[in-house]
């Protein structure tokens, strides 16, 4: 059944991950903007630390909604070489793409975090959270970007997404949770209710509660 909204999924996800509820080396990332409302109740409910993963789709010119790719902080660029070929998508269109793009992620990694680092990842459980999955491009891109900062476990989760990408992500993660996985996916909105736009100020409020809950 469709959920209501983003975080009703969440709440629904943290049921598949409570083998992790309580544990002081787990933490959980959302990926903004929609899974950062979904990863807040993850957090929530299994009483973990809540911070972002600033990932940006690289969207085609034109059909911005289709991912060519996705970029990460630390310079990670993913490419979906079956759109980039099937469209004949040259090397100066990624290339301004990803100039813009990594403007946007700067703004919002400065908006988000406030002037905070990452939190030191080296050794703890990190779960990534989005409000589903596409074309995989921008998961990819945070699980790579992870993993240069040496974590213990990588656990991707999501409330959807299709049977084939959850497989082909959960070789690059330690574990991948997919909560519902039909074989005939659709639009990730199609699975929502309410799947509204989460403005800026959403995440940056629901960030700052989490910070608040866990400190206290």
């Amino acid at each position: 059944m469709p959920y209501t909204d983003r975080r009703d999924a969440g709440r629904r996800l943290a049921v598949e991950l409570e083998r992790y509820a309580g544990r002081e080396d787990v933490i959980v990332l959302g990926l903004p903007r929609g899974g950062v409302e979904v990863a807040y109740e993850v957090a929530l409910a299994l009483e973990c630390p809540l911070d972002v993963l600033v990932v940006r789709k690289l969207g085609v010119p034109g059909h911005e909604e289709l991912a060519m790719g996705a970029i990460a902080s630390g310079g990670i660029l993913i490419l979906n070489q079956d759109v980039v070929d099937g469209l004949g998508v040259r090397d100066e269109t990624i290339a301004s793409t990803r100039a813009a793009e990594r403007a946007e992620l700067a703004r919002r990694e400065e908006l988000y975090r406030e002037g905070r680092a990452l939190p030191d990842l080296r050794g703890k459980t990190v779960i990534v959270v989005d409000d589903g999955l596409a074309t995989g491009a921008t998961m990819m891109a945070a699980l790579k970007a992870l993993r240069a900062l040496e974590p213990a476990q990588v656990v991707m989760a999501v409330p959807v997404g299709p049977p084939d990408l959850c497989r082909e992500l959960a070789a690059i993660a330690d574990e991948a949770v997919c909560a519902e996985t039909p074989s005939a996916m659709g639009a990730v909105g199609a699975w929502y209710t309410d799947f509204r736009q989460v403005r800026d100020e959403r995440v940056t409020s629901l960030l700052a509660d989490a910070r608040r809950r866990h400190d206290d």
